[in-house]
């Protein structure tokens, strides 16, 4: 009896959620609607339509900006967690610097003293290159605490077992330490995926034309603020929804799969 039931007990669940999900979407699109049409204003859409194409040119840079800034970032994090384990006392102190310096500053302003001040006193004039090494210096602190944590959760008896059948410490991490790390990375990095997406935004300062920067063009031809911006959210909702779907299943199977 109860194997019979099982099935149905779940498909109420789901039926549950789903019409609470409607619920929720319901009310929300009631108010944004209520909202938009006390708003009394007068849209202009057909100037908007044409630059689609400058949106969707942005867009597509936000993407290529994001997916670069995530490998540099994992690149980043890997070096500075292994340095702040390191014997070498300046090498570790040396990433503790950067982290913290990274962690306790705005994006915004890391992003103005790398471009007008580091990229020009070594003459690197690519504002696409140094907006992806901003958000790759940017994630790749937050990045290096997560695997430094990961590491640090290692149970020392299986360290010390690895040690007991002759693994080299290099063989330590990449047979022991770093498949157990990279199980627990993959849905927080998921998360800062979606982060870097939505912080790539602040490349407009330095004038990188990805999606945010082309929607203020669009709004200066225009004057169309409301009909340049609303395309913008949608775009990023486009991006980061996914990926933060994404990121709660991962969590959750591999949560279960600990």
């Amino acid at each position: 009896m109860e194997f019979l039931f099982a099935p149905s007990a779940g498909s109420a669940a789901r039926a549950a959620k789903a019409v609470s999900w409607g619920l929720v979407a319901a009310l929300a699109a009631g108010l944004f609607s209520f909202a938009f049409h006390e708003l009394h204003y007068g849209w202009n859409w057909p100037a908007i339509w044409e630059y689609r194409q400058k949106f969707l040119q942005g867009w597509l840079a936000t993407v290529a900006i994001s997916g670069a800034s995530l490998a540099g970032s994992l690149a980043i994090g890997l070096a500075a967690a292994l340095s702040r384990r390191s014997a070498f006392l300046p090498l570790r102190y040396a990433a503790a610097l950067y982290v913290e310096s990274i962690r306790g500053t705005p994006l915004l302003v890391q992003i103005l003293i790398l471009f007008y001040v580091v990229a020009n006193a070594f003459g690197v004039e690519n504002r696409y290159l140094v907006g992806v090494l901003a958000l790759s210096l940017f994630a790749g602190a937050y990045l290096s605490e997560m695997i430094r944590a990961g590491i640090d959760g290692i149970r020392d008896s299986q360290l010390e077992s690895a040690r007991a059948i002759g693994l080299t410490p290099a063989q330590t991490y990449r047979h022991v330490i770093f498949p157990q790390v990279a199980r627990q990375l993959v849905p927080p990095i998921a998360g800062q995926f979606a982060s870097i997406i939505k912080d790539s935004s602040l490349l407009s300062i330095i004038a990188v034309n990805e999606f945010t920067l082309n929607a203020q063009e669009v709004n200066a031809f225009t004057y169309s603020t409301l009909e340049s911006y609303l395309p913008l959210a949608l775009g990023y909702l486009l991006l980061t929804l996914p990926i933060s779907l994404a990121s709660r299943i991962l969590e959750r199977r591999f949560h279960f799969a600990a």
